[in-house]
């Protein structure tokens, strides 16, 4: 596997360019802060901006659990790509990520000096320093707006590969965050959306007639589920409401790269198929 790497300070851009340094060099894979990323969405890992300290986030950015490292490894491997592209504050870190999860020393170096002006370094630094706004290269139905706390706006680019022909241009979607240890606050989870997002899951679980409630307990790194169903007549009620918990939980988990703590299901009705409705009584 080839293995790239972006160096850059804290708050230079680097999370803003990866996307397009991808899509440039065919890099399929990013590790972003205790991230796997593949094209659009989260495929391991859990986000550093999740910790509730600067110390944890390190730790987290650096694979130092050895499962979460195992976890990212298995997928990578998985993966089957040929590229990968690390982000790192210095050469050091982006050796120890590829160290802890099992890659290649990185080959190819590129400092964020080489692909984004002065100016545009010295507006990252203002906004990280102003408003502690962070940028995951991930689009806005992977982690939608307000979700566990994290989202501010979404933010779209337009890259093409030849600028000069104006050939093929292609928009690159990432996601403007705050990170909970932020100074400016706790954040919380908007009910609506994961509510939505919850419903349209379960509601495709095999002999689930009906989702009645969803209610989301936020908590700082993560978010809790209880949610009400109507069960199809003749269905293996506890089998359901498994499968709902477990589908709810892969699928979002999934999206998102966020925590669910926990995920109580529980059946309020049976419900008649519409075709033993209509079938005439004795």
């Amino acid at each position: 596997m080839q293995v790239f790497a972006l160096i850059g300070a804290s708050g230079t851009g680097k999370s803003h360019r990866a996307s397009y340094l991808a899509f440039k060099h065919n890099i399929p894979l990013i590790i972003d802060d205790g991230l796997l990323i593949h094209g659009s969405q989260v495929m391991a890992g859990k986000s550093a901006k999740r910790e509730a300290t600067k110390i944890g986030a390190v730790k987290r950015a650096i694979f130092h659990d050895d499962k979460h490292a195992l976890e990212v490894k298995a997928e990578i491997k998985r993966a089957g790509a040929d590229k990968i592209l690390i982000l790192g504050t210095s050469v050091k870190m982006a050796h120890r990520i590829a160290e802890r999860l099992n890659l290649p020393a990185p080959q190819k170096i590129i400092t964020i000096e080489e692909i984004a002006s002065p100016r545009a370094i010295n507006k990252a630094r203002e906004l990280r320093s102003k408003e502690n706004r962070h940028v995951i290269p991930i689009p806005t139905f992977a982690i939608k707006k307000d979700f566990p706390g994290y989202l501010i706006d979404p933010l779209r680019s337009f890259w093409g590969k030849n600028h000069r022909e104006d050939t093929k241009k292609v928009v690159i979607e990432r996601s403007i965050v705050r990170p909970i240890y932020s100074s400016l606050g706790r954040f919380y989870i908007a009910e609506h959306v994961i509510s939505e997002m919850v419903g349209f899951v379960a509601a495709k679980v095999p002999g689930v007639s009906r989702i009645r409630k969803i209610e989301v307990i936020s908590k700082p790194d993560g978010a809790s589920l209880e949610i009400e169903v109507n069960i199809y007549y003749r269905q293996n009620i506890p089998q359901v409401l498994q499968e709902v918990q477990r589908v709810v939980k892969e699928v979002i988990e999934h999206l998102t790269g966020f925590n669910l703590h926990s995920i109580q299901v529980t059946a309020r009705r049976i419900d008649l198929p519409a075709d033993l409705q209509d079938e005439p009584t004795a």
